[in-house]
């Protein structure tokens, strides 16, 4: 059974610590990249990753999904 450090995004592969343009870490918050992005409404829009926490729980949690060491 998993504890619920080891089922947090930071542990995940799939988590993306978030950058700003400058390269600053912004907080904790990263990107899940597990789905693909969310597509926007407007014709233009890119589509987005989901900002998460990296305390958040991590829904998909599996031992294959945890980060490399």
């Amino acid at each position: 059974m998993a504890t619920t450090t080891s089922a947090q995004c930071q542990s995940c592969r799939y988590y993306d610590y978030h950058k700003l343009n400058g390269g600053a870490a912004q907080g904790d918050e990263g990107l899940c990249r597990f789905n693909p992005p969310v597509s926007q409404p407007e014709p233009q829009g890119h589509g987005l990753w989901p900002v998460v926490s990296a305390q958040d729980w991590y829904g998909h949690f599996s031992p294959e999904a945890m980060a490399a060491e």
